[in-house]
């Protein structure tokens, strides 16, 4: 299988954030590379990320300050290891097949 790798890029979501990175970790699809890109969050998105890329070694998480979704989605590119190339809001769930 492929590597694809999916950014998620993140701003004052610690509400929706967790069921996000779950909704990643349950895909049949095991060869994930899962990028979190923290846009200068406030709230605990920040901790809570940090603490599933301590416990699962596909999920690494990056640090900017705020400039927007665009700005965050562009700097995940550079820590993009797969073939494929996913980008998923933080506020969503996701359900998709490779």
């Amino acid at each position: 299988m492929e590597l694809a790798s999916v950014i998620i890029p993140m701003y004052n979501v610690e509400t929706y954030i967790e069921r996000c990175i779950r909704s990643l970790l349950v895909q049949t699809y095991k060869e994930l590379q899962i990028i979190i890109i923290d846009d200068g969050s406030t709230d605990r998105s920040l901790a809570i990320c940090e603490e599933y890329s301590s416990n699962y070694p596909n999920i690494e998480v990056h640090h900017t300050e705020n400039r927007g979704v665009s700005s965050a989605r562009n700097y995940g590119l550079r820590f993009v290891k797969g073939k494929y190339v996913f980008f998923v809001d933080g506020i969503l769930e996701c359900l998709f097949h490779i």
